[in-house]
């Protein structure tokens, strides 16, 4: 499994609107193979400020089974309006205690 986190700046004032995006679209990257969870989180002291956090099987699931195809398109039509700029998005796994 791995944790992809995509920091996500907000253009100040749609905010709400992002939200709403958000909600519309969370139903195709959730649906997507390979996907397992996706939560979207905003800053309380810079609330322009969301990270979005979706756990994956693998890069490849991400990469090939999103970003490679028409939900990909679908997705970023929806909330990518919304970007003040690029968001930066890193995968991640798990430290053993």
């Amino acid at each position: 499994m791995v944790l992809e986190v995509a920091l996500i700046d907000v253009v100040p004032g749609q905010e709400e609107q992002f939200a709403a995006a958000y909600a519309e679209g969370h139903a195709v990257l959730a649906g997507t193979p390979g996907c397992r969870s996706v939560r979207m989180t905003r800053g309380i002291e810079s609330p322009a400020r969301f990270v979005l956090l979706v756990e994956w099987d693998s890069v490849e699931a991400h990469e090939q089974e999103f970003r490679a195809t028409e939900r990909f398109t679908r997705w970023r039509a929806l909330i990518g309006p919304y970007f003040a700029g690029p968001p930066v998005v890193e995968h991640f796994t798990d430290v053993p205690a």
